[in-house]
C-alpha cells in the first residue's frame, strides 16, 4: 500500500512539473511573438520608420514607391517594418528604380569594420606605362672598316670581338701591292721638269684615289718622296669591335669588310608594351630605365620609334627607347625596367583600391550618406600612381568605399539571388530543416543550405501546401519541397517527417 501511495505521489509531481514547463513554454512563445510584433512595428535608426509609400526620404531626397524584402522582391508593402519572411528589415524602393537600402551600417559598425571612403574628384593624370626591355646596340652609331685595295694583313692590333677601341686607335697594318705602281708613277712625274706637268700629276693622284688612298696618304707620299706600300687602318669612333672578320696573314680584296665598330655612348632599349597601351605613347615620350646591375641609378631618355611589329603570342609592340650611356654601364642583352610618361590630361579619378573587378564588370561601393551603401557599375580608363580614371558611372563629389567594400558587396549577391528566384517561379527545390513555428497557413523552418536556389542556412516562413499533411510538431525534423510563387512567397509542395538517421 505504501508503495502504491509513493507511485501516485511521484506521478502527481511529474504532472505538476510538466504542466509548469508547458506554462513556461506558452508564456515564452507569447512573449516571443509579442517581441517580434514590436520589432516589426518599431521604427529603424535611420528615421524611415514613419515613412509611407509616396513620402520623400529625407536621407536621400527621393520618393519611396514601396517597401520590400530583397530576398522576396515580389511582395510589396506600404510601410517599413520587419520582413514577414526573414529576420531583417524591409528595404525602400525609390521612384528612380533604385533600391536605396543597399546596406545600412551604423557609424559604430563602420568603425569596427574599418570602412573608409574617398571623394571622387577631377585631377591631372600623367599615365605611366611600365614595361620590360632589352638593351641593344644603337644601329645609327655604327661604322664599317673595309679594305680599299687588294692586299694582305701584316699585323693585327685588335684580336677579339667586343674589345673597346678609341677613335684613331690602330686596328691593322695592310700591305697593298696595287699601291706601289701607282705611287711610283706619281713620284716619277714629279721628278720631271717642265711647265706642262700639272695635268700628269693630277692624273697620277686620281689613280691613287681610285686605288683607295686618301688625300692625306697621297700628300704624305709626295712629302716623303718615297713609296708607302703599307697602310694602318684606324678606328673612326669610340666603341667596341662588334665584328672582327680578319686575321694576320689573310689576303683581302677591295671592299671587303674587316671590322664593324659600334658606339656605346648611347644605346637602344627594345621595350615590350601591351598593344592596349600603345595609344598613350608617341616618339619623343620621356622615358627612364632602371637595371638590377645598376642599383639606385636611373637613366633618362625618350621614345625614338614605335616599331610596326606585334608579337602574336604576347600581343605586345616593340617600342625603341634611346638612352644615354655615359659610363658605358649598359651592355647589349641586359634587361631593364622602363617607365614611359605619357602626356598629362584631366580626368575623373578614384583610388584604385576602390575598384572591385569581377572579370566582366567593374564595381564600386557608393556611400549615399546616412550609413547607406550600394554597389554601382562603372567604366574605367587609365590607371596611374594608385588612381584609376572613371569614364562613366560617377560624378565629382560622390564618396566611394576604399576599405571594407567586399563585406558590403555581399548584399548585392543576395539581391542577385533574389532576382534569380523571381525569374524561376516554376522550379521546384528541396531541403531539410526543423519546424520552428506554424499556423493554419504557414510554417517557419530552420533549414540547411539549398544549392539549387543558392540559399545558405537560414530560418524563414513557407506557405503550406493546399493539400497534404498539416500535423506538425515544433522541433520536428522534416524534409520538404517548394516552389517560388508568383508573389515571391516560397510555397511548400510537400512536407514530411525526415527518416531517422538522416
Amino acid at each position: 500500500m505504501k508503495r502504491t501511495h509513493r507511485l501516485a505521489a511521484t506521478v502527481s509531481a511529474l504532472a505538476a512539473v510538466g504542466l509548469a514547463a508547458y506554462g513556461v513554454y506558452v508564456l515564452g512563445v507569447s512573449r516571443g511573438r509579442a517581441m517580434a510584433g514590436a520589432a516589426a512595428m518599431a521604427p529603424d535608426q535611420s528615421g524611415r520608420g514613419t515613412l509611407k509609400a509616396g513620402d520623400i526620404d529625407p536621407t536621400t531626397g527621393k520618393r519611396v514607391l514601396y517597401w520590400h524584402d530583397p530576398m522576396v522582391p515580389g511582395r510589396r508593402f506600404d510601410a517599413p517594418g520587419q520582413s514577414p519572411f526573414m529576420n531583417m528589415q524591409l528595404v525602400p524602393v525609390y521612384e528612380d528604380g533604385g533600391d536605396g537600402g543597399g546596406v545600412a551600417v551604423s557609424p559604430r559598425i563602420q568603425q569596427n569594420l574599418g570602412i573608409r571612403t574617398a571623394e571622387v574628384r577631377r585631377q591631372t593624370m600623367t599615365p605611366r606605362v611600365e614595361a620590360v626591355g632589352t638593351v641593344a646596340f644603337n644601329e645609327r652609331d655604327q661604322v664599317i672598316v673595309q679594305a680599299r685595295a687588294a692586299g694582305y694583313v701584316e699585323a693585327l692590333h685588335v684580336r677579339a670581338t667586343l674589345d673597346h677601341v678609341r677613335a684613331g686607335q690602330p686596328l691593322a697594318d695592310l700591305y697593298m701591292p696595287e699601291w706601289i705602281a701607282a705611287q711610283e708613277e706619281l713620284l716619277s712625274v714629279r721628278r720631271f721638269s717642265g711647265s706642262d706637268l700639272a695635268t700628269l700629276i693630277d692624273a697620277a693622284r686620281q689613280r691613287l684615289r681610285q686605288a683607295g688612298m686618301s688625300d692625306v696618304q697621297i700628300g704624305d707620299v709626295e712629302t716623303r718622296g718615297a713609296v708607302q706600300p703599307r697602310i694602318t687602318l684606324t678606328a673612326p669612333i669610340d666603341g667596341v669591335v662588334a665584328e672582327l672578320a680578319t686575321r694576320e696573314g689573310m689576303t683581302v680584296t677591295a671592299g671587303e669588310t674587316l671590322f664593324r665598330i659600334n658606339g656605346l655612348s648611347n644605346v637602344w632599349v627594345n621595350a615590350a608594351v601591351a598593344e592596349s597601351q600603345i595609344a598613350l605613347l608617341r616618339p619623343g615620350t620621356p622615358a627612364s630605365a632602371r637595371s638590377l646591375a645598376l642599383p639606385g641609378t636611373e637613366l633618362r631618355g625618350d621614345v625614338q620609334a614605335i616599331l610596326p611589329d606585334v608579337d602574336p603570342v604576347t600581343r605586345t609592340i616593340r617600342v625603341r627607347v634611346e638612352l644615354a650611356n655615359p659610363e658605358l654601364a649598359l651592355a647589349p642583352g641586359m634587361f631593364v625596367n622602363v617607365s614611359l610618361d605619357a602626356a598629362s590630361r584631366e580626368a575623373l579619378v578614384v583610388p584604385s583600391e576602390a575598384i572591385m573587378r569581377t572579370g566582366t564588370r567593374s564595381v564600386v561601393i557608393l556611400a549615399d550618406g546616412g550609413g547607406n551603401f550600394r554597389p554601382l557599375d562603372v567604366e574605367l580608363g587609365l590607371e596611374s600612381d594608385g588612381r584609376t580614371e572613371v569614364t562613366r558611372g560617377l560624378e565629382p563629389g560622390q564618396l566611394v568605399v576604399v576599405s571594407g567594400q567586399f563585406l558590403l558587396d555581399s548584399e548585392a549577391s543576395m539581391r542577385a539571388t533574389a532576382t534569380r528566384m523571381q525569374d524561376m517561379p516554376a522550379s521546384e527545390h528541396s531541403g531539410e530543416g526543423r519546424v520552428v513555428a506554424f499556423d493554419d497557413s504557414s510554417v517557419t523552418l530552420a533549414h540547411g543550405p539549398i544549392p539549387s536556389i543558392e540559399w545558405t542556412s537560414m530560418t524563414m516562413r513557407f506557405a503550406l501546401p493546399t493539400a497534404g499533411p498539416r500535423e506538425l510538431a515544433i522541433g520536428e525534423e522534416v524534409r520538404f519541397t517548394f516552389t517560388m510563387g508568383a508573389d515571391g512567397m516560397p510555397r511548400l509542395t510537400a512536407i514530411e517527417p525526415a527518416e531517422p538517421g538522416q
